[in-house]
């Protein structure tokens, strides 16, 4: 099975440069996906230009879900 994709705003990082899930594009396609977000789950985080896989992990300090990717593979 393949991981989901998950709309994230690449602009919108956390000071640990993870990507926040919490834009109408990130809800939206959980929703639709009916995705129960887990710690460790892969997934696929894209925008209209780019598109990269990342692990799920819920952030303590704001209490949200991000999206780890490693930047040195963006754009390659």
């Amino acid at each position: 099975m393949s991981a989901p994709r998950i709309y994230a705003d690449f602009n919108n990082a956390d000071s640990k440069g993870r990507l926040r899930l919490i834009t109408e594009g990130s809800l939206s396609d959980i929703k639709r996906l009916n995705l129960k977000m887990e710690e460790g789950m892969p997934v696929v985080v894209y925008d209209d230009e780019l598109s990269t896989s990342a692990e799920v992990i819920f952030s303590e300090e704001e209490k949200i879900w991000v999206a780890k990717i490693d930047w040195a593979q963006i754009g390659r």
